[in-house]
């Protein structure tokens, strides 16, 4: 069962890819925006807990 789900999900993404490449662009920019102010917050927060 998991290998088949693994199988549509890929199939999946896949034909978002190649169906709607410009906003399969924008989800992965939004995807790693989101990671970077993450990464950012936690620095923040290291950061005080130094001071």
């Amino acid at each position: 069962m998991k290998k088949n789900l693994r199988y549509v999900a890929i199939a999946f993404v896949l034909f978002y890819l190649f169906s709607q490449p410009t906003n399969a662009a924008n989800v992965v920019n939004g995807a790693f925006h989101q990671l970077a102010g993450a990464g950012d917050s936690v620095a923040k927060f290291v950061n005080q807990l130094g001071k």
